[in-house]
């Protein structure tokens, strides 16, 4: 669910990001402790850059949490499971046929990149983390299942939703 983006969010963003924030639609993702996470933003740059990353995280707890399973090969095993399985590579590609639907109706941007490194292998958990966040579950399995991960520690209940489903086989 997103909602219109407050001055007093814009200054929490910009803490986040050590930045000011570029081309801010909405807040795509509020935590449950109430911090803004992740951002909605325009196809176009107010300078006119195309930008077609539609959803961004900003929460530094979550970008933490991004990096430490970059690191941990979490992107490389997605990618081999995306060869090996085909439900899960046609549920990824209509993750992104999603996400670019949803941009373009913003402003078609004339690419079919959508960011994470959608459809065809994983790039980015920054990215798929924040297209999750926004959607909810049930749209991005591979952002999904990275939020899960992330929900396996501290994160839940604070930076992820406390009922945020499980990865399967999993307890946490």
């Amino acid at each position: 669910m997103t909602e219109p983006v407050d001055p007093a969010d814009l200054e929490i963003i910009a803490a986040q990001l050590g930045r000011e924030p570029r081309g801010v639609l909405a807040v795509a993702y509020r935590t449950p402790d109430g911090v803004p996470a992740v951002i909605k933003t325009a196809p176009r740059l107010p300078d006119g850059t195309p930008f077609p990353t539609l959803y961004y995280l900003t929460d530094p707890r979550l970008t933490a949490e991004a990096s430490r399973q970059e690191s941990a090969g979490v992107m490389r095993d997605m990618t081999r499971r995306l060869a090996e399985d085909e439900n899960l590579a046609a549920a990824y590609r209509r993750a992104h046929e999603s996400y670019l639907a949803e941009r373009d109706e913003i402003e078609p941007l004339g690419t079919e990149f959508t960011g994470g490194g959608m459809p065809d292998r994983v790039k980015c958990l920054h990215v798929l983390i924040a297209h999750s966040l926004a959607k909810g579950p049930g749209l991005n399995p591979l952002g999904d299942e990275s939020v899960a991960l992330a929900a396996q520690g501290p994160l839940r209940g604070t930076a992820i939703p406390a009922d945020w489903p499980q990865i399967a086989g999993s307890a946490s």
